[in-house]
């Protein structure tokens, strides 16, 4: 079985964070792993209190999984600050792992921050280049290039400046794009050669806490297990559209999709 590593924050509310990730990693068949960064106290009203993880102990988790289960793909989440960045960085480039997939997590669905605004810079000097996918939706891609995002020319000039600083592939997400005149949604990838376009329905829901986690998390777990990052990217952009699709209706606010969609309604999961 493949090996899966989350190196985010905890969601008390279960919707978001390590707890979608190894949800999905289950779902999807892969053994998964976590380091964890902060403690959060929130539900799907918001989160109420951020606790973060001593850096220098993050690096210890990571370090204990490296000795006894080296990680065939990672995933980075939250990370809070520039000194946890860089703790993460560090630490992967010293336990030499690659295949590693940065979801650039921002701001919550509530609209609070979960990543210090002078920690962005380092996230572009430190984390990117070390990435072999970048996650980012529409608003973390405008924070992390500058440029206002309004049509598809713009998510095309966001991708290629990402690219730029150092990832191998970028897929932005397109949930935030709506047009109210289409009932679709379109992610792009950018592999710094061709765009490729992924388009799924748009569902009328305010249950999409933890998307794009989940949709990051499907797309590290295809590739730890050989899968190209075009078919990753395939399979994540359904499996995170049925978990949307067949919402679970929790909570009185965001509430979280329904992790077990794909394989119950969906189709039998490589």
């Amino acid at each position: 079985m493949k090996k899966v590593l989350t190196i985010a924050g905890s969601d008390s509310g279960g919707g978001a964070g390590i707890q979608a990730d190894l949800k999905t990693f289950q779902e999807l068949g892969v053994f998964g792993m976590s380091a964890i960064t902060a403690v959060t106290a929130q539900n799907t009203l918001g989160v109420h209190g951020i606790h973060p993880v001593p850096p220098i102990f993050v690096g210890e988790q990571m370090g204990a999984i490296a000795t006894d289960l080296s990680p065939d793909a990672v995933k980075t989440g939250m990370l809070v600050d520039a000194e946890m960045i860089s703790q993460v960085a560090s630490s992967i480039k010293t336990l030499g792992w690659n295949r590693i997939v940065v979801d650039p997590v921002m701001v919550a669905k509530g609209g609070a921050s979960l990543l210090q605004e002078e920690a962005v810079e380092t996230l572009i000097k430190e984390l990117i280049p070390l990435s072999f996918v970048v996650t980012p939706n529409i608003p973390e891609a405008e924070k992390l290039t500058g440029i206002k995002i309004i049509k598809e020319i713009d998510l095309r000039r966001a991708a290629e400046s990402i690219h730029s600083m150092g990832a191998d592939h970028v897929i932005i997400k397109g949930g935030h794009l709506i047009d109210s005149s289409s009932e679709q949604v379109t992610d792009l990838l950018y592999d710094g050669d061709r765009f490729h376009t992924f388009t799924s329905r748009q569902f009328n829901t305010p249950h999409t806490h933890g998307t794009g986690c989940t949709f990051s998390a499907a797309v590290t777990a295809q590739l730890a297990k050989g899968h190209t990052v075009h078919e990753a990217v395939s399979l994540a952009k359904a499996f995170i559209s049925s978990a949307i699709e067949h919402t679970l209706q929790l909570g009185s606010g965001h509430g979280p999709t329904n992790h077990q969609a794909f394989r119950k309604f969906t189709r039998t999961i490589e």
